[in-house]
């Protein structure tokens, strides 16, 4: 569907440490703005946990001796939920749909923004957008977070990591792995990789606060980010 957006919204960008409500609410009326210019126009909503995630999974791993991955996993998809269930409210004139819960099933899309969270372990919210497109027939992912570009490596500890423009799924499952471990702080999910690989999706990584740029991808122009292919 050409007139389908589904973003891919990262929990650091909604609910970094506090709710940034000034973000969500500049992110709402340029959603509005782009829905109203086009009634035929849609767009899915799929939220991370941001910082409540990480807090309650570090509480956890400080108490629990053994921590589990899904136990850390469903902390984590708590706070998808909770946030999920805030942008519901938020979008509560264009969103008719209860929160998404299971991404290949749930949902009539009964109005013209759908918000969707965490569903299961194994995987994080990058799975479910996915999940969406495909079950959608959208040609590609928004991953919206705070980083800008994908690099060549970690830059936090390679100097020489680069920004890149472009890169293929081959090369970018070299960066993020194989395995998926409850708060990896990777641009797409390596699960979620893998699938977008095989349905042949496009992602494209990009600040998800920078809403002038968003506009540009929105309309196809030239702008600043990755694109995964």
């Amino acid at each position: 569907m050409d007139n389908i957006q589904i973003l891919d919204l990262g929990g650091s960008i909604v609910a970094p440490d506090q709710i940034d409500t000034e973000f969500i609410k500049d992110f709402k009326r340029f959603l509005v703005n782009w829905l109203e210019e086009d009634e035929t126009r849609k767009a899915i909503l799929i939220i991370g946990g941001g910082g409540a995630a990480r807090k309650y999974q570090t509480a956890y791993r400080e108490i629990e001796p053994n921590p589990t991955h899904d136990d850390q996993d469903w902390i984590g998809i708590a706070a998808t939920r909770l946030n999920g269930q805030l942008l519901k409210g938020v979008f509560k004139d264009y969103c008719f749909d209860d929160v998404i819960i299971n991404p290949e099933t749930e949902g009539e899309f009964k109005g013209r923004v759908m918000i969707a969270a965490g569903w299961k372990p194994g995987f994080s919210t990058d799975y479910d957008s996915v999940v969406l497109a495909k079950r959608f027939k959208a040609k590609k992912v928004l991953s919206l977070s705070n980083i800008a570009k994908i690099y060549t490596d970690d830059p936090k500890t390679n100097p020489d990591a680069t920004p890149v423009d472009e890169i293929s799924w081959d090369d970018y499952k070299k960066l993020c792995g194989d395995e998926w471990t409850p708060g990896k702080n990777i641009p797409f999910d390596p699960v979620a990789t893998k699938l977008a690989s095989e349905t042949g999706l496009t992602v494209i990584a990009a600040a998800g606060k920078d809403l002038e740029n968003l506009k540009k991808i929105f309309n196809n122009q030239p702008f600043f980010g990755t694109t995964i292919s």
